[in-house]
C-alpha cells in the first residue's frame, strides 16, 4: 500500500498499540524498581492478606446461616433432656413403689394362709367326721438367698431377701370318723380344693372313744395359692344407709 504525504514539513505520526503503552509503562516502573523480591514479598503479603479476607467472609457467611440450626438444635436437646430426666425420675418412683409392694406382699402373703387351711378344710368335712388336731409338718423356714456381693448396696441385698421365695407350708391334719366312707369322701373333697395339693394319708386306724369304736386318721396337705380365679375380695368396709 502507497502513502503520500501532504505535508512534508510535519512527520507522519504512528498509531501506538495499547499493549505497546502498558509494555511501555511497566518496563518504566520495572527500572524504577531497585529491589525485585522486595515487590515480591509485598505481592505476597497481598496475596495472603486478601486470601485471609476471603476465607474470613466465608467462614462469616457460613456461620451466620449455621446460626439458627445451632439454635434450634440446643432447644431441642435441653426439650429432649428435660423429658429424659423427668423419665428417669418417674422410673425411680416406680421402682421404689415396687419394691415396697414387694414387701408388703411378702409380709402379708402368708397372713391369711391359715385362714384358707381352715376354710377349704371345714368344707371339706363331711358328716360325723371331726378334727381333734391341725398343724405343720416340720419348720417352715425361709430359702436362703444369695450371699450379695462385695460393696453390694444394703438396699439391694434387703430387696433380695425380700424377694426370696419361700417354701410351700404343709400342714398335717389329725381326725375322727365313725364312717369309713366319710374319711374316703374327706380325702377326695380336699383333693378337689383348689388352695390344697399333695393329699396323702398317712395312718388310718380304729380306736375306741367313749366306749365306741372310730376311726383315727391323719392326713397330710401342703397349701397352695389358688388361681386369681377362685380367688373372691369383699370390700373391707361398705356404707350403710
Amino acid at each position: 500500500m502507497i502513502t503520500i504525504n501532504l505535508r512534508p514539513g510535519q512527520k507522519r505520526k504512528t498509531g501506538a498499540s495499547p499493549l505497546a503503552a502498558a509494555r511501555e509503562r511497566f518496563s518504566a516502573f520495572g527500572s524504577r524498581v531497585k529491589d525485585p523480591l522486595l515487590v515480591a514479598a509485598i505481592a505476597c503479603w497481598v496475596l495472603v492478606v486478601g486470601g485471609l479476607g476471603f476465607i474470613w467472609l466465608k467462614n462469616t457467611r457460613e456461620l451466620a446461616a449455621i446460626e439458627p440450626r445451632l439454635e434450634q438444635a440446643r432447644a431441642e436437646h435441653e426439650r429432649f433432656q428435660t423429658f429424659i430426666n423427668q423419665k428417669r425420675r418417674l422410673e425411680l418412683i416406680r421402682d421404689s413403689l415396687v419394691r415396697q409392694i414387694t414387701v408388703i406382699r411378702n409380709v402379708d402373703g402368708d397372713r391369711y394362709v391359715w385362714a384358707h387351711v381352715l376354710d377349704e378344710t371345714a368344707k371339706a368335712l363331711p358328716p360325723y367326721t371331726w378334727i381333734v388336731d391341725m398343724g405343720i409338718v416340720g419348720t417352715q423356714t425361709a430359702a436362703p438367698a444369695a450371699a450379695p456381693a462385695a460393696g453390694a448396696d444394703s438396699a439391694a441385698s434387703a430387696d433380695s431377701a425380700a424377694l426370696a421365695p419361700t417354701p410351700p407350708l404343709q400342714f398335717e391334719i389329725t381326725g375322727r370318723t365313725v364312717d369309713i366312707q366319710a374319711y374316703t369322701r374327706f380325702l377326695r373333697q380336699l383333693e378337689a380344693s383348689p388352695w390344697v395339693t399333695q393329699v396323702t394319708p398317712t395312718s388310718a386306724q380304729t380306736v375306741v372313744e367313749n366306749e365306741r369304736p372310730v376311726t383315727a386318721f391323719t392326713i397330710r396337705a401342703t397349701f397352695e395359692r389358688a388361681d386369681s380365679a377362685y380367688i373372691r375380695t369383699v370390700p373391707l368396709s361398705e356404707s350403710v344407709r
